[in-house]
């Protein structure tokens, strides 16, 4: 009787998973929208658990700004806003920037978040903490004093002699797409991105002229050098700070990433990484994911590549069709190991990454008033011909 029992038991739950993976799969394929509220509470619930992590914790009672989650989730979450109707910010993000605040005004007193790696993580925070707070204060066009603080500490950080002369110290865990050898150039694009963002014309301000002309020179000087996904970075920075590249250089790296899409619609981080080799020496996934497809479709909005172009429609369709119908988020595919627990606090960074660039494509789409339509003008206005690449099958 026991015996039959567990078989039943048993058998229960194969049609339970059956079922649900046939739900999922039919909803993830057929869904013509996607789910904002969802998203928002992965996200939500993935930057409390970060927060709340014990590795994560640093000195003061604050927490690593991370490329991985934090830094995303703040780019990302304020994006939900407007979709949900919400009129403050989420718990989450008030937590993120007083974190953030805390350590931008306490910065001489305040321990670096590596002390092995005090120089790194220096230079890594500066350019970390200038973007966050600038992407809030470009919300209210006004740069607060947190934020020419932060870009302080950025310049002061910044490489005035050497090889990367122009970047910054990086934190370096042999780990792509954002803690590997190759990450200081992904940094000094994100310092462009942040300059760019700063309202009340930061850009211009004399003080920094200089150090703009290091960044300018290294990130033109390294580019040829870089791999697919540090020059999508690239073309995210040159949409921010205009004049970082000429037309045709843009052109180019449009010309090469969408030369990548998958027939699906997708990308795959894997076919942005060049030579890169997992340290387990399992092989890299090279089914379309959600980093590589949120990211990449969001700076070709950010370009100002149309929505109905063929390339970004077709990404923007593959992301509806992937969000999870549990959980809300997004999938990525860690490039550096494969991760046997994919429900672990590790395993879920390159979901988190996925589903705040996801996030990021998915609301610049929904907003006719966007930056991106701007940009689209100024595309058209260039007189490019309107693209129409051959899918990379």
């Amino acid at each position: 009787m026991k015996s039959n029992t567990r078989r039943i038991t048993a058998l229960a739950a194969c049609v339970v998973v059956g079922v649900a993976l046939v739900w999922w799969h039919l909803e993830s394929k057929s869904g013509s929208s996607w789910k904002p509220k969802a998203a928002a509470e992965y996200l939500d619930r993935r930057e409390n658990q970060w927060a709340r992590w014990p590795q994560a914790s640093r000195d003061h009672g604050t927490f690593c700004l991370s490329c991985h989650t934090a830094l995303p989730y703040a780019l990302a979450r304020p994006a939900l806003r407007a979709t949900l109707a919400e009129t403050a910010l989420s718990p989450e993000e008030r937590q993120l920037l007083d974190d953030v605040t805390l350590r931008v005004r306490n910065w001489k007193e305040i321990q670096p978040y590596y002390g092995d790696m005090a120089d790194q993580s220096r230079g890594t925070e500066a350019v970390l903490n200038a973007l966050v707070l600038a992407s809030y204060d470009a919300r209210t066009g006004q740069l607060a004093a947190d934020a020419l603080a932060a870009f302080d500490h950025m310049w002061e950080t910044q490489q005035k002699t050497g090889d990367d002369k122009g970047a910054w110290p990086w934190i370096q865990f042999d780990n792509e797409p954002w803690e590997a050898p190759d990450s200081p150039y992904y940094g000094a694009c994100l310092a462009a991105v942040a300059v760019g963002m700063a309202p009340q014309n930061y850009r211009s301000t004399p003080a920094i002229q200089e150090n703009l002309k290091l960044l300018r020179d290294y990130l033109t000087r390294e580019s040829a050098a870089q791999s697919r996904i540090n020059r999508v970075n690239l073309l995210w920075a040159s949409t921010a700070l205009q004049g970082l590249l000429s037309s045709a250089q843009q052109q180019s790296i449009v010309d090469e990433i969408l030369s990548t899409q998958r027939a699906d619609g997708g990308w795959s981080l894997s076919s942005l990484l060049g030579t890169w080799r997992r340290d387990d020496g399992t092989p890299l996934v090279a089914d379309s994911d959600g980093y590589a497809t949120g990211f990449i479709v969001y700076v070709l909005e950010q370009f100002g590549i149309s929505h109905e172009e063929v390339h970004v429609k077709r990404g923007l369709s593959w992301l509806v069709r992937n969000q999870g119908i549990w959980g809300g988020q997004w999938l990525g595919h860690s490039p550096n190991r494969r991760r046997h627990n994919p429900f672990s606090m590790v395993a879920r960074f390159m979901d988190d990454a996925a589903t705040a660039y996801a996030v990021l494509a998915l609301t610049e789409d929904s907003r006719s008033s966007s930056g991106a339509a701007v940009a689209q003008k100024r595309y058209a206005a260039s007189g490019w011909p309107t693209l129409s690449y051959p899918c990379n099958e």
